[in-house]
């Protein structure tokens, strides 16, 4: 093997244990809630808006925590930053253990939302300054493939606790592995320190990136926005719809949440070799245009096979945009305050993230659950076509494979 083979072997060995292993764990952790939490929140006996309370407070946490975030990898480096976000997400996790009503629940799932901004913005910085653009869309669709396993594995793991044990047994199914994902970070993910000078400078940067980059993120940010509002949508409105529409059960929705993510895993190296050979452009608005395609279905399904096949079809979309945002975002940012910027960035998507679950249950109640998949339809072919005409691509010619 000559030098610079082994040297790329070292780096994908380093990338995996330090990076790759720890987030394919929390992507299981992530996955095990997508058929539980729902069903939970419904069992307080509570309105769809209220459930989606519950589920937005999640990413509520992440939008509030993501621009500190990005100051705070620049002050104590990305691993500190990684150990204390999933240090967060355990204490939001083992609190629904013993939350008794629906704020201490909401309650939890802020505080892992706030530890998740942590996890997402120092392993994002991490990979954006470690991979050069050429090769950063394959490196950042793995990753993206590598949460697509937890969530193909995740809810399937979820359902089958949840039914057997109830439903906070899946809860300490999650504290347990992300424990595991604690020890893989503190053992593998090189300690790289603070940012030189971070401390003096810190405190000016937010504006300083805000004001260098505020068109590209109005512009790049619109189709962020709507493109995660779309995908954490399918999440909300999939198992409320299978439940209370079509009456299936929780190991049913854990399934059919399980099949759709197998396909939706399946597309992961496609799309990082469609942007780094034609562009990100070619990935990112086929993607959201096949997504909406798929929420439009569910109209139609009456029964398991026909809600599973609309979110096949999801699953399809969602596949070919695996690691997108993230390569856009990695490529739009700046080499001097690259954390900062993509705070703003991952800040800017976890809005939409958040306040997905809050539209979709007012929808839900204004005019109907069986309604409410046009709305995210919608939203998705507003991300296709921000993308395709409002956004520059930003893989040079140069560097295309």
């Amino acid at each position: 093997m000559d030098k610079v083979s082994k040297r790329k072997q070292e780096v994908v060995v380093n990338l995996f244990l330090s990076v790759y292993a720890p987030a394919l764990i929390l992507s299981v952790c992530r996955g095990l809630l997508l058929p539980v939490l729902p069903l939970f929140a419904r069992s307080f006996e509570v309105s769809y808006s209220l459930v989606g309370v519950v589920l937005a407070a999640d990413g509520i946490g992440t939008l509030l925590g993501d621009v500190p975030a990005g100051v705070v990898v620049r002050r104590v480096g990305e691993k500190r930053a990684m150990l204390l976000g999933v240090g967060c997400v355990l204490v939001g996790i083992f609190g629904l253990l013993v939350a008794a009503d629906l704020w201490q629940v909401s309650a939890c799932r802020l505080v892992s939302g706030i530890g998740t901004a942590l996890w997402n913005i120092s392993r994002h910085t991490y990979l954006a300054g470690a991979i050069r653009p050429a090769l950063r869309g394959r490196a950042i669709a793995v990753f993206g493939g590598i949460g697509r396993i937890g969530y193909f594995a995740g809810p399937l793991l979820g359902g089958l606790a949840a039914g057997a044990y109830g439903f906070r047994a899946a809860f300490l199914l999650y504290g347990m592995l992300a424990v595991v994902a604690l020890l893989a970070v503190l053992l593998w993910v090189e300690d790289r320190g603070a940012s030189p000078g971070a401390s003096h400078r810190s405190s000016g940067r937010v504006g300083d990136v805000v004001r260098g980059h505020y068109r590209i993120l109005l512009t790049a940010g619109s189709a962020q926005l709507c493109a995660q509002m779309v995908r954490t949508a399918r999440l909300v409105i999939a198992p409320l719809y299978a439940a209370d529409v079509l009456g299936l059960g929780v190991e049913e929705v854990g399934a059919i949440i399980s099949i759709a993510a197998a396909v939706d895993m399946l597309m992961f190296y496609p799309a990082g070799m469609i942007m780094d050979h034609w562009g990100r452009k070619y990935a990112s608005v086929p993607s959201f245009f096949v997504q909406s395609m798929g929420m439009a279905s569910i109209l139609l399904a009456q029964d398991f096979s026909g809600l599973l096949l609309a979110l096949v079809v999801v699953g399809l979309g969602n596949g070919i945009g695996s690691g997108t945002m993230m390569t856009l975002g990695a490529d739009l940012a700046p080499d001097d305050g690259r954390g900062v910027f993509l705070g703003l960035w991952r800040f800017v998507g976890d809005l939409g993230g958040a306040g997905s679950p809050l539209a979709m249950g007012y929808i839900a109640d204004w005019v109907g659950l069986t309604e409410t998949p046009l709305a995210a339809a919608g939203i998705g072919l507003a991300a296709a076509l921000t993308l395709w005409l409002g956004v520059p691509e930003t893989l040079k010619r140069a560097d295309r494979l």
